[in-house]
């Protein structure tokens, strides 16, 4: 029985052109897995380096907030040091007063 072949010829293939192109097709599906499992293997790569990018632009943001943090309690410190300085029996009645609450508070339980 003859059968048309993929290059236009008429041929009567044989078990072993059958197994050769077998073979062809196999060698394909193997080097299209290993393309495939590349490609993964790549765009995991690309994944985690957008994660650690991200990361670093998350660590660059905290510190920035951290030192502005830092800043506003030094300033806060500076005006409770002032006020203390200017207002001493004012501070102390306030000290004294907030000691007393949280005492009493405390031993209310």
């Amino acid at each position: 029985m003859a059968t048309k072949a993929t290059n236009g010829k008429v041929s009567n293939p044989s078990p072993g052109d059958l197994t050769d192109q077998i073979a062809v097709i196999r060698d394909d599906i193997t080097a299209l897995t290993q393309m495939m499992a590349d490609m993964g293997k790549d765009k995991a790569g690309e994944a985690a380096d957008a994660v650690r990018s991200q990361a670093a632009d998350a660590q660059q943001r905290l510190s920035e907030h951290a030192d502005t943090a830092r800043q506003h309690a030094a300033d806060m410190q500076g005006h409770a040091n002032d006020f203390v300085r200017n207002q001493p029996a004012t501070a102390l009645g306030i000290a004294a007063g907030l000691g007393f609450l949280f005492g009493y508070l405390g031993s209310r339980r």
